[in-house]
């Protein structure tokens, strides 16, 4: 184990709002052995920057991590050649170009189509009435299963996020992932002869095109689905909250002072989506007064980075003017996110602007609170709202 200082959390309190707890460890100890979590984390944005690129020593590669034992060995926990080999294969359905020329026009039709029965009602909770369907939606069609529903796809990768984040050992929380990747699996089974004799861009596809071994191809679908469900969901639910509740940056936006693409961005760096990735110290190393030893377990705290007040003035404000090139959302190193463009047109292009001219007045419904949690993967739990359902003249 590391000899990093010791920083005790309340895990109920860490999960409800990270951010104090993390401010106080950047002030006192930017590396500090977490108890409660069993890991050692770093919360300073350069550190991680710099640390995250050292792949000999904090690696990727864990064979005893939850996210093997659980979805299997994905590009994620894999280094080097081995994830680049994996990465390639799966980059021609994720790429700019396909989310340019394919994605896109097919998020957009989700989205109109979700719209146009929400709007007449008037109110909602837009993280199951929007959010949800749509980011489910999608990713049936970029993954290739599209014969599930979007509740069984959102329901699954939550099961997994949990469950790749059940670092105190909840077995109810365990079998609900099991459950999850079974049921993947058999969406996999089902579709895999449908792809490979009607090829498609989908990442089932290009994957079984690619000859990638079945138990690989099993696990990146399972990642993708882990990762590519919850985090647009709670991006396109996170945004929307962020403008309502910060009427002066959606004036910025209305204006044509800010891109909703700036939105985007400033969100995933306000409320990470992902808040942390997990390593495994594979070597020796001392860095930072600090000696870590093989097989230690390190966390980089990404949502902690991204409020690092020597990166950011005022890190806390949600600030859609801010600068974000030190922004880490999405990662630093080798593992940058790969479905970022797919995201970044699911929010950015398609959801926020659609959401806002059809919604006419849009605003919360003050008779529920908004409630939010989560440190590893943090989201919005609900969004109640009301607008205008009046016919247009």
């Amino acid at each position: 184990m590391s000899n990093a200082p010791h920083f005790e959390i309340d895990v109920a309190s860490f999960w409800a709002d990270p951010y104090p707890a993390l401010a106080r460890m950047r002030a006192e100890a930017p590396i500090a052995f977490v108890p409660q979590l069993g890991s050692t984390i770093f919360t300073r944005r350069d550190d991680i920057f710099v640390t995250e690129k050292r792949i000999d020593v904090f690696s990727s590669h864990q064979p005893a991590g939850l996210m093997n034992r659980l979805m299997g060995h994905n590009m994620m926990r894999k280094d080097g050649d081995a994830h680049i080999a994996e990465r390639s294969a799966l980059f021609p359905a994720v790429s700019p170009r396909t989310v340019k020329d394919v994605w896109r026009a097919q998020f957009q039709a989700h989205a109109d189509r979700i719209l146009d029965e929400l709007a007449p009602q008037g109110h909602a909770d837009l993280v199951k009435a929007f959010a949800l369907p749509l980011s489910g939606e999608c990713l049936k069609h970029i993954t290739g299963l599209t014969n599930i529903s979007y509740h069984e796809m959102d329901s699954w990768s939550q099961a997994m996020i949990d469950g790749i984040a059940n670092y105190t050992g909840d077995k109810a929380v365990e079998d609900r992932c099991h459950a999850a990747t079974a049921g993947i699996d058999a969406a996999i089974d089902d579709m895999a002869p449908v792809v490979s004799k009607h090829s498609n861009h989908s990442m089932l596809s290009v994957l079984l095109a690619s000859g990638m071994a079945m138990d690989s191809i099993r696990a990146n679908i399972k990642l993708a689905i882990s990762g590519g469900q919850n985090e647009p969901r709670d991006a396109i639910a996170g945004c929307i909250w962020a403008l309502l509740t910060h009427p002066a940056e959606y004036a910025k936006v209305v204006a044509g002072d800010a891109s909703w693409l700036a939105v985007f961005e400033e969100y995933a760096r306000w409320i990470a989506p992902i808040g942390m990735s997990p390593r495994r110290v594979a070597q020796p190393f001392h860095y930072r007064g600090v000696d870590f030893e093989p097989e230690d377990r390190v966390f980089f705290m990404f949502g902690s980075a991204n409020r690092d007040e020597a990166c950011f003035t005022d890190p806390d404000a949600f600030d859609v003017s801010r600068d974000h090139a030190k922004s880490i959302a999405f990662g630093a190193g080798p593992h940058y996110c790969a479905g970022a463009f797919a995201s970044r047109a699911m929010v950015a292009d398609v959801a926020l602007p659609s959401v806002f001219a059809r919604l006419k007045a849009l605003r919360l419904d003050e008779g529920e609170p908004v409630r939010i949690g989560g440190w590893a993967f943090r989201g919005l739990l609900n969004l109640p709202v009301a607008w205008s359902s009046a016919a247009p003249n």
